[in-house]
């Protein structure tokens, strides 16, 4: 069975950092690793994703130039290092494995969430 933990949550002031991570657990038989998030008052959306084939990586547009993904197959874990934090980033954010993880429909495994509170 795939646990997907993660972790690095927090509160920080805006232009902060935070750095999240997952842990993963089982055989992850997925195409796709990628963090969601769920602002107030807004439905889930992806925001980062990386591709187990070329090992690429794609952004949502606000996360471009901010945040980070990295996997470390070693350890496999995913990371999230967000950098120039806003309010507006404030949400819960998850780890997620699947074939699409562009979007919610395309995700098989979703992680408990982890908090990020940005304050201005």
């Amino acid at each position: 069975q795939v646990q997907l933990v993660e972790s690095g949550g927090g509160s920080v002031q805006a232009g902060g950092s935070l750095t999240l991570s997952c842990a993963a657990s089982g055989y992850v038989n997925t195409d796709c690793l990628g963090w969601f998030r769920q602002t107030p008052g807004k439905e889930r959306e992806g925001v980062a994703r990386f591709y187990f084939s070329g090992t690429w990586s794609y952004y949502a547009d606000f996360a471009k130039g901010r945040f980070t993904i990295f996997h470390d197959s070693h350890k496999n874990t995913l990371y999230l290092t967000m950098k120039s934090l806003k309010p507006e980033d404030t949400g819960m954010y998850y780890c997620a494995a699947g074939s699409r993880c562009a979007e919610v429909s395309g995700v098989r495994y979703w992680g408990q969430g982890t908090q990020v509170t940005v304050s201005s």
